[in-house]
């Protein structure tokens, strides 16, 4: 089915293409004996043009007589282009008859205004229905470059709208959104970078594309680029996910948590989906989860305290229940644990000295039991961090620092605790206004370091270890004296 009328239709839109026979040009004849190229007639290939047409599309010669309608037109309006082309203007089948001078009106201006002009009107299907569609208008010249006619472009008006919407939705996630999007390709490289997202990755929106992720990501960006693989494959998770990730800063890196989206993005113009990238859409909810983390841990180590006093008050050796609150205080907050008793008084004259009355099993894990019965002291060398507590009567944390596994060894060995300590942690035990000794908390190297949350919680266990171990020298018997 022609689209056009083939009568003068190529004449109207443009002029002849150069060096065409049987236009009237001079044009290359074939050699003899070559085959001549033969090619698509003119009329055939705009027909085609005009049919694979996302838009609706109709023109008019300088009477106003139709001489193009394509197919989305048809769809559109219901009237084929036999029963469209060669009829004048809309009047009558595509128009009311009341509404036809002023439609046609300003769609003929059209050929005699700059640029387009934009009209929205109602137009009549062939079933009588009626649709409000959206047009573009336009002159086309003829080959003296006057005015030969004219071209409408038309769509229905909720498709536009819809269009518009999805175009200021993309401008707008792109430059005002308060979250970060990024357009990942099909290679898992950044195409496009919003305002917002590039903040937050620490660079410039150019500066981030097509760059690979681990180079926009410190950590993280191993599970992000599974992530998105994934997405690419499978299509959009039913929920979003939290990623840790590590971002580059001034101050050196940081972590940051990102609640992160994914939507499988495929190209509308091909028959079968074919995947462009991955929309990722993230927001940072760095905060909002350490608040969550810190709560949990606030109320885990609260439980922890409040079980512990229970299981203590159940002990009738005061020593034991010590021991009991130093186990239940190692559950998830440190490898292992010492408690030092001072020998002596404090303020006492000569080197400060301490005994070990209670530990955990070195080689794994365990409870803890009573030691220095013998009253040995610890061989603690001047400067330890033990010592120091004691001395400040305050939280003293240590570390190995970053150094190699060996160093680390050794410089645990050096301060008498398991060789796998990384970091230490030492709270002051005190009770009754007096310095009773010092517990120390020990971490491996698969731990963080101590922090100053860690050392409050501490505190808390050692102010329960020193009421038990100042109960239990209260209630020790006196030397020499028997119980009969």
């Amino acid at each position: 089915m022609s689209a056009s009328r083939r009568s003068g239709t190529t004449d109207e839109l443009g002029p002849d293409e150069p060096g065409r026979p049987g236009r009237g040009d001079d044009g290359p004849t074939p050699a003899d004996g070559e085959q001549p190229v033969v090619g698509p007639d003119g009329a055939d290939l705009l027909a085609a043009l005009l049919d694979g047409m996302d838009a609706a599309l109709c023109a008019f010669d300088g009477d106003g007589v139709v001489t193009h309608w394509n197919r989305e037109a048809e769809r559109i309006l219901g009237w084929s282009a036999e029963e469209a082309v060669g009829r004048k203007g809309f009047a009558g089948w595509a128009v009311r008859e009341a509404d036809a001078e002023d439609i046609e009106g300003r769609l003929m201006a059209a050929m005699h205004a700059p640029g387009r002009q934009v009209h929205e009107f109602a137009l009549l299907t062939k079933d009588g229905g009626r649709v409000l569609v959206r047009t573009q208008s336009a002159a086309v010249p003829g080959p003296d470059g006057k005015p030969a006619g004219l071209y409408c472009a038309f769509s229905e008006v909720h498709a536009q709208i819809d269009l518009e919407r999805s175009i200021a939705l993309s401008e707008a996630l792109f430059e005002d959104a308060s979250w970060g999007v990024v357009l990942v390709d099909a290679d898992l490289r950044p195409a496009v970078v919003n305002v917002h997202a590039a903040r937050a990755l620490g660079t410039g929106r150019t500066a981030a594309l097509g760059r690979p992720l681990g180079e926009l990501l410190t950590r993280g960006a191993e599970e992000l680029e599974n992530a998105l693989t994934h997405v690419l494959a499978e299509g959009a998770p039913p929920a979003p996910a939290e990623l840790w990730v590590g971002v580059r800063t001034p101050d050196g890196e940081k972590r940051r948590c990102w609640r992160s989206g994914f939507l499988r993005l495929a190209s509308p113009l091909a028959e079968e989906p074919v995947p462009l990238g991955v929309g990722w859409i993230f927001q940072d909810v760095t905060e909002a989860k350490q608040g969550e983390q810190e709560a949990s841990l606030l109320r885990f180590r609260a439980n922890q305290l409040h079980r512990a006093a229970r299981a203590a008050a159940e002990c009738e050796d005061p020593a034991e229940s010590a021991t009991v609150h130093l186990d239940f205080a190692l559950a998830g907050f440190a490898d292992h644990a010492l408690v030092d008793r001072v020998m002596g008084d404090v303020e006492g004259a000569g080197p400060l000295r301490l005994v070990r009355v209670a530990s955990t099993p070195a080689g794994g894990p365990g409870p803890s039991t009573l030691a220095g019965h013998a009253g040995l002291p610890v061989r603690y060398a001047e400067g330890h961090p033990a010592l120091q507590c004691v001395a400040r009567a305050g939280s003293v944390r240590a570390g190995s620092g970053s150094v190699p596994a060996d160093e680390a060894r050794e410089w645990a060995r050096a301060r008498q605790w398991p060789e796998d300590t990384v970091h230490a942690l030492c709270a002051v035990l005190r009770s009754r206004g007096r310095t009773l000794g010092v517990v120390t908390f020990l971490r491996g190297g698969g731990r963080a370091a101590f922090e100053r949350s860690d050392a409050v919680y501490a505190e808390d266990v050692a102010v329960r270890i020193a009421t038990a171990l100042d109960l239990a020298e209260l209630t020790a018997p006196a030397p020499g004296r028997g119980d009969g």
